[in-house]
């Protein structure tokens, strides 16, 4: 039986040399025949394709390199192959299907965001993209998330990050099983890498041992400003290491650590970095065990904190004490720039939304999202009148357009105001009074994608006193 196994391993390694050697057409003419059966059978072998292809590129090159490797083409690559965006994800790839791909993008120089996940690329998919980053020099953007990796593939990747090779800036890795020892080799190669700007981490089996390896790192960073480690296990020791890692960074804006069990240590270890931290503008620990003490511990960083814009905590065993602790740590900060808080499934009373409302009055920016209110649920909820209708009417009054009361509000001009900015200047302006809930009602309807923008520019062509403006806003 050993025997046997031994000649099956020998047969399907033969197999495998097969497929990745270039036949003799296509090879340098200079090559020696021993050449096609040395080294790694996961080499490219065109990083001369010029001379290894005969002037093979493009599409051809890709349909030549999939008859290489006995795969079925994916017509929507060759398609869209002198296109900036390819979008292969879930087209069931493997290491072969990703290997032909890697082939035709090594001397491609228009494509520049790549989407592969779910493709079951697997460590040897991703040896091959890292081979093919080192020649590109076009790829910016590339999601390998869901595709089994493993700690040999993130290896692969972090020999790529460590030598800075290629031209990448935005890098998913999401959901790859990536443990103790990716966190490990990832991190190391992190700490020197100056391209990487945005990295996706979530959905991997980092535990406080991996958090503890990201925090050096962080530490160490100057280039990452966008960080995903959302649904890990990085807990109260992982978290601990990462405030350390926060406290000395200087680059990092957004970091997202939800569904990691982080409990009251960690963010009270949170709070203690915001003390000194003047980068980070977003911070996500939704779903991650903290009660009133540790929104307490949190906040005497955001008492003092003079950057952060966007703290998201829901479902967290908060009470009006916790919403009350957070609300009041912003009205203390003279110098804070928060914008949103999301306590969504809390449930608050009446003097928290007196404090609410006084502090929006000299906080016109800030909003902040909590469930129900004590004592409404089962009486009629206040009618708040349409904030459209109300716009409305002012127009018709004044025989105005959408746009000329948009315009006076919008002091750069560019037809795009800010939704902070325009929040501020809806509760300043005294044309048409409208409360928290109405303005923040507006600018769900105005930015219904939330990309934190409200964008009137298609207004202007807009007759003064149009019935349908409101029509229009609700269709949109």
């Amino acid at each position: 039986m050993e025997n046997e196994s031994e000649k099956d391993t020998a047969d399907q390694n033969e197999e495998i040399s097969d497929t990745s050697e270039t036949p003799e057409p296509l090879s340098p003419p200079e090559a020696p025949a021993e050449k096609a059966t040395q080294g790694s059978d996961i080499d490219l072998e065109v990083k001369d394709p010029g001379r290894a292809f005969a002037g093979v590129t493009g599409a051809e090159l890709y349909l030549e390199a999939c008859r290489l490797m006995e795969v079925v083409p994916v017509s929507h690559f060759t398609q869209n192959l002198a296109k900036p965006y390819i979008n292969l994800n879930h087209h069931g790839l493997g290491p072969k299907g990703v290997k032909a791909i890697a082939i035709a993008l090594v001397s491609n120089a228009t494509v520049t965001h790549l989407e592969l996940e779910d493709n079951g690329i697997l460590a040897e998919g991703a040896i091959y993209m890292a081979e093919m980053l080192r020649e590109n020099c076009s790829l910016q953007e590339l999601n390998i998330s869901n595709n089994h990796l493993g700690t040999e593939g993130a290896e692969a990747i972090a020999s790529l990050l460590l030598d800075n090779a290629s031209y990448l800036y935005a890098l998913q890795l999401s959901g790859n099983n990536f443990g103790e020892e990716a966190a490990s080799c990832l991190a190391e190669a992190l700490m020197g890498n100056y391209q990487v700007k945005k990295l996706d981490l979530s959905h991997n089996e980092f535990s406080e041992k991996g958090g503890q390896l990201l925090g050096q790192m962080l530490a160490n960073n100057t280039a990452l400003e966008i960080l995903d480690l959302s649904w890990n296990h990085l807990k109260r020791k992982g978290t601990v290491a990462l405030g350390t890692g926060l406290k000395g960074n200087g680059a990092l804006k957004i970091l997202n650590l939800s569904w990691n069990s982080i409990g009251n240590e960690g963010a009270q270890a949170l709070g203690e970095a915001l003390k000194v931290n003047s980068t980070l503008v977003h911070l996500d620990i939704s779903n991650n065990q903290i009660n009133n003490e540790g929104a307490k511990k949190l906040c005497r960083g955001l008492e003092v904190n003079g950057k952060l814009e966007v703290l998201k905590m829901a479902n967290n065993p908060l009470t009006v004490e916790g919403a009350t602790a957070l609300v009041t740590s912003v009205r203390k900060n003279p110098n804070s720039m928060m914008e949103e808080i999301n306590i969504s499934n809390v449930l608050v009373n009446e003097n928290f939304i007196k404090l609410l409302d006084f502090v929006c009055q000299i906080r016109p920016e800030l909003d902040v999202i909590y469930g129900e209110v004590e004592g409404r649920i089962s009486k009629i909820p206040k009618q708040h009148p349409s904030p459209m209708k109300l716009i409305q009417k002012y127009l018709n009054e004044h025989n105005l357009r959408l746009w000329d009361f948009f315009q006076k509000i919008d002091k750069d001009g560019n037809m795009k105001i800010p939704v902070t900015a325009f929040r501020r200047a809806m509760i300043q302006q005294s044309s048409i009074p409208l409360d928290r809930v109405q303005i923040r009602e507006l600018v769900r309807q105005l930015d219904r994608n939330q990309t934190g923008i409200v964008d009137y520019s298609h207004l202007k062509e807009q007759k003064p006193a149009q019935n349908r403006v409101e029509g229009k806003m609700k269709e949109e």
